[in-house]
């Protein structure tokens, strides 16, 4: 071992380091806190989206999205009788229309 790293093992052994590393301990983990909070699940977009959602990402009405569903410009997911749209084949019909 180091003369310091011998020095440091010294210093974590006084009262006053320890409350210190503590402290700084303690304020790591309330930041650390505070930023998981920030990142919670509401925060996740879906990646299959309903009729409604898709016509509000593409700008669109959901007539207008029922259309491009309807004329198969734009594939589905079908769970049972309802319709999803994922989030990849949107943006990807936005690139094929884009020019």
């Amino acid at each position: 071992m180091t003369s310091a790293e011998r020095m440091a093992t010294e210093d974590m052994k006084s009262p006053a380091m320890s409350v210190l590393v503590r402290a700084v301990a303690g304020e790591v983990a309330s930041l650390l806190r505070l930023e998981f909070a920030r990142l919670a699940p509401s925060d996740v977009e879906p990646v299959l989206l309903n009729v409604k959602q898709a016509a509000v990402y593409l700008g669109r009405s959901e007539q207008s999205v029922q259309h491009l569903i309807f004329q198969r410009d734009i594939p589905v997911v079908r769970m049972g009788r309802r319709v999803h749209l994922h989030r990849r084949d949107l943006d990807a019909w936005i690139e094929k229309n884009t020019y």
